[in-house]
């Protein structure tokens, strides 16, 4: 349940918009308690309008409502299943963080819980994220600083990203049709091998992949030169439970890049891809083209 001085906070802000400040960045906001430390009970409005971006609040006091959104029209329907997920830096601290909706303050993220640098997520529907200050008597060396993304909850591979639906992450094959659309839409898409697990956590194993042939990747996740210079070579992440087996067996690898590590998704044997992929061609349905020679 929201605080009655929380409340008063809300209305406040929202009978007077004329005392919020707003970053004229649209993808991430960097403040600075001091500019109202005298008024401790502050609230700031923040909008963002970005896919992905940070914050960053030096000697936090008072509170920030950060309202989210993809930068589309409403009416587009890119709103419907969108997620938010945030990844806090070690370093920070002098805050938590909720989710506001309708006057109703859930705790999402404790000052206490974010020296673990674990992302959370939630759906962009359950509200914005309400910022607040944890009292102090000196404020001095507080930061609260987070990464941001929005994350779609549904699509080619995103039942393997743990964060997004904790606990019920499976590691079910796709359908033909979400294969076909993570060649195109992944962020990484190519024709490998898994060599070897090098890490195993709760939450998720990183397996070391040569790629024999990449279609295409985002942010140089994967680097040319491997065995004998003719391979791609980098480290993807799985769910835990999701068993991998290195091999001579090739597999299309595509995924995502989530702050700025690499998820797998949809991932078929090459084989059965190339008749599935084949197939697709001959019937003209085919969202994109590759290169498979």
């Amino acid at each position: 349940m929201l605080r009655p001085w929380a409340v008063q906070w809300i209305t406040a802000v929202l009978l007077c918009r004329a005392a919020a400040q707003y970053s004229s960045d649209q993808c991430s906001w960097r403040g600075s308690g001091l500019s109202h430390e005298s008024h401790r009970r502050d609230v700031e409005q923040v909008y963002l309008r970005c896919s992905q971006g940070s914050l960053k609040w030096l000697y936090p006091t008072g509170a920030i409502i950060i309202n989210l959104r993809p930068n589309t029209e409403p009416s587009s329907g890119h709103m419907a299943g969108l997620h938010v997920c945030i990844k806090p830096h070690t370093y920070s601290q002098g805050s938590h963080v909720y989710l506001e909706r309708a006057g109703d303050l859930r705790l999402l993220l404790a000052e206490e819980e974010q020296a673990q640098g674990r992302v959370h997520c939630f759906s962009l529907a359950e509200g914005a994220l309400f910022v607040e200050a944890v009292p102090q008597k000196d404020i001095s060396r507080r930061i609260t600083a987070f990464q941001y993304e929005l994350v779609p909850s549904q699509g080619p591979g995103a039942h393997m990203y743990p964060y997004l639906h904790p606990g019920l992450d499976t590691c079910e094959p796709c359908s033909d049709e979400e294969v076909l659309m993570a060649v195109c839409t992944s962020d990484f898409a190519g024709r490998g091998i898994f060599q070897r697990v090098v890490l195993n956590v709760n939450d998720r194993s990183q397996v070391v992949v040569t790629l024999s042939r990449l279609f295409h990747q985002k942010s140089r996740m994967f680097a040319w030169g491997g065995v004998r210079g003719r391979s791609w070579s980098g480290r993807v992440n799985i769910p835990a439970q999701c068993g991998v087996h290195p091999g001579e067996d090739e597999y299309l690898l595509t995924g995502y890049v989530h702050f700025g590590e690499a998820w797998l998704g949809c991932t078929p044997r090459y084989k059965d891809f190339l008749k599935l992929y084949m197939k697709a061609q001959r019937m003209g349905t085919n969202p994109c083209q590759i290169d498979t020679d």
